[in-house]
């Protein structure tokens, strides 16, 4: 059974830092490409970044450069590393496993 578990979202000010975390269980995770969605009140969920089993990474324009995902293999683990958040950023995010799903998602806030 698949199993993607979200931590770390909460309530930020803007120009402020989060780190998400997703622990993967039930998946080769070593060999499958994973990543970041996220989706605002009334939008459509979309990819925030991505990053391979080699490690090739991709962002969405809006967030390269504030946005840094990475991997650890040995504790089947992702994480996105936010900084200078903006109120846009609001959003729930969702980790994702390439062909396995998202998991149940993490609210994130950023507001003064």
């Amino acid at each position: 059974q698949v199993q993607l578990v979200e931590s770390g979202g909460g309530l930020v000010q803007p120009g402020g830092s989060l780190r998400l975390s997703c622990l993967a269980s039930g998946i080769s995770f070593g060999g499958t490409t994973m990543g970041w969605f996220r989706q605002a009140p009334g939008k459509q969920r979309e990819l925030v970044a991505s990053i391979t089993s080699g490690g090739r990474t991709d962002y969405q324009d809006s967030v390269k450069a504030r946005f840094t995902i990475s991997r650890d293999n040995a504790k089947n683990t992702v994480f996105l590393e936010m900084n200078s958040l903006k109120p846009e950023d609001t959003a729930v995010y969702y980790c994702w496993a390439r062909f396995r799903g998202w998991g149940q998602g993490t609210q994130v806030t950023v507001s003064s």
